[in-house]
């Protein structure tokens, strides 16, 4: 107690007592534990071993090999894929997307249950939206898709956009390869916000479904003329109690607005629904009309076309995300962009200019 200068006799009526030993920050033993538990990096085939049977544990740490940026990551991941490739594409594609607040996560979880109850194996693949700033991510479908996640026939896999939407396009664009080899024969992509991203997320899919909901206004205001025309089908959710009369308004306002649009290459004309997600109404009537949407394109062959069209476009997808990262990450190359950048601001050279000169540069190194 006496190293205690309050225990001095100068401080009357204090008594510190001398206390306990703090332990160390770090639990050797508990290290030790984790370092031999930590699961070690498999070879490709061990992967497409287990992705094959169905192992959702080896697919897990699959697509987190596909998301990783490491190069040894990356070249593991690309085997996978290559190795998985024969499996895949037997599934149907539906990208949802809507405006937020429009109840996505609980329709994908109604729709989810309605397909899982038919027999269906299904995988729910997000796009979430990343912080600029702090590179984070909300990943939350989970939590907000409580019987769906414990459904054994499902798998719900968030993806971290990290500001960069071309590079998490690709990755999910790539999961839907594994998950399809894994057995799932229903994908759902889901993006959030009517932005850029529903581009993305149309290039991927078989059929676009748009949430709105009634009651917010304008039902049309704030809606791209692009994501309508994209849209195979519009739905008015929460169409339940008081909500009911303003559904139906809203679907005649957006079926008029579907008219002055040119006929869809799909030769499928847009359908409007109206559905109460949280009652689980309307589910049966939504999955009718992708069906008759698959029908209908696998008749014309419009389905098999947009598939290589879609194959097509990622290969230039591709090649650009590669040429941009290979500019980018060249160690030279960062120097001389700063002193470019520098002459810009100063007006010495253009923008274009220094964006040829810099290439030029670039492209001689290679």
């Amino acid at each position: 107690m006496s190293n205690h200068i309050e225990n001095n006799p100068e401080f009357k009526g204090l008594k510190v007592n001398q206390g306990i030993e703090q332990p160390a920050a770090v639990n050797d033993d508990a290290v030790k534990r984790f370092l031999k538990r930590r699961k070690k990096l498999l070879t490709a085939d061990e992967y497409v071993k287990g992705i094959l049977d169905g192992d959702i544990s080896l697919l897990s740490q699959a697509v987190t090999l596909v998301e990783s940026s490491k190069p040894a990551h990356q070249e593991i991941a690309q085997e996978i894929i290559v190795k998985c490739l024969p499996f895949a594409g037997k599934s149907f594609r539906l990208g949802i997307t809507g405006v937020p607040g429009a109840g996505k996560s609980t329709f994908i979880e109604a729709m989810g249950k309605y397909i899982t109850s038919q027999g269906g194996k299904l995988a729910v693949l997000a796009i979430d939206p990343s912080s600029e700033r702090t590179k984070g991510s909300i990943l939350g479908d989970k939590t907000r898709m409580e019987e769906l996640s414990s459904d054994p026939n499902a798998y719900i896999r968030p993806s971290p956009s990290a500001g960069s939407l071309g590079g998490v396009a690709r990755k999910t664009r790539e999961t839907i390869i594994l998950c399809e080899a894994a057995g799932f024969d229903h994908i759902f992509v889901e993006t959030v916000g009517v932005g850029q991203s529903e581009t993305a997320v149309h290039s991927m899919v078989d059929f676009f479904l748009l949430v709105q909901i009634a009651g917010a206004g304008d039902e049309l205001q704030g809606i791209k003329r692009g994501i309508m025309e994209m849209a195979d089908a519009i739905i008015i959710n929460k169409a339940d109690g008081n909500n009911i009369e303003r559904a139906q308004l809203a679907k005649a306002q957006f079926e008029n607005a579907l008219h002055l649009f040119p006929p869809a290459p799909s030769g499928f004309n847009p359908k409007v629904l109206t559905i109460s997600s949280l009652h689980k109404q309307g589910m049966n009537t939504v999955w009718d009309l992708i069906k008759d949407y698959q029908d209908a394109t696998n008749k014309n062959h419009y389905f098999e076309h947009r598939r290589s069209e879609q194959a097509k476009y990622w290969m230039y997808e591709s090649i650009n995300e590669t040429l941009k990262n290979s500019f980018y990450n060249q160690t030279d190359m960062k120097e001389r962009l700063k002193d470019f950048e520098a002459k810009v601001l100063k007006s010495e050279l253009s923008s274009f200019v220094a964006a040829r000169q810099l290439l030029d540069i670039y492209f001689e190194n290679k």
